[in-house]
């Protein structure tokens, strides 16, 4: 894969552009501010973008509308952003823009090189990722009503790992369930969802965007 990393920490930035490398992806740029970030990605045309939610000057929000322009710009591109704080307003932003190839994680998340390198492949591959750490944060907020409510506990439980990006495998292995079970409860998921029949990667995709947004908080 190729990829442009965009992190204003040195040290944070060349330990990403070491384990990507290590894993056989092409670093055709690593920058250390927004503005860099966007000519890069104009220039290289990479598949997958890694940035930092809060870049220089400002430190507050520039990775993040980095982020929301590059998939606005270039829809064959994904983008993985990173934050070292709980912020799930700002998954929900990337979500609704584009609901897949768009993933979320917490920087501490990254130093194990293994989640980095899978978050690479399953957001090239089209899918969302949201660090679980939010999806458990979303979990014990106050739901909005709607889709949501017509699912079982159980139910809520299987989506809110879908919304981590696990497969069903790895869902059923994380509830001690079979996977078939797992199949069983998103056949009946999906349609309260108002999913109907496609591409099963994009129907995971929404089912994850429909968590997200039916954990906000209620009004």
């Amino acid at each position: 894969m190729r990829v442009v990393v965009a992190e204003d920490s040195l040290l944070t930035r060349e330990g990403i552009v070491h384990v990507l490398a290590r894993a056989g992806n092409e670093v055709t740029a690593q920058v250390g501010d927004a503005e860099a970030l966007l000519a890069a990605v104009a220039v290289d045309a990479p598949d997958l973008v890694i940035v930092d939610v809060r870049m220089p000057p400002t430190h507050t929000t520039e990775g993040i509308e980095a982020a929301r322009a590059i998939l606005g710009a270039h829809p064959g591109v994904a983008v993985l952003v990173l934050s070292q704080y709980i912020e799930p307003g700002y998954a929900l932003t990337l979500l609704q823009e584009r609901p897949d190839g768009v993933g979320y994680l917490l920087k501490e998340r990254i130093s194990d090189a293994a989640v980095l390198v899978d978050a690479v492949h399953r957001l090239t591959e089209g899918e969302s990722l949201v660090d679980p750490t939010i999806v458990r944060t979303l979990m014990r907020r106050q739901r909005d009503p709607g889709p949501l409510a017509g699912l079982s506990e159980r139910e809520v439980e299987v989506l809110a790992l879908v919304a981590e990006g696990l497969s069903n495998k790895a869902i059923a292995e994380r509830l001690f369930i079979t996977e078939r079970t797992v199949e069983a409860h998103l056949t009946r998921i999906l349609p309260k969802l108002g999913l109907r029949a496609g591409p099963d990667v994009h129907r995971r995709v929404l089912a994850a965007l429909a968590f997200v947004k039916g954990s906000r908080p209620a009004e």
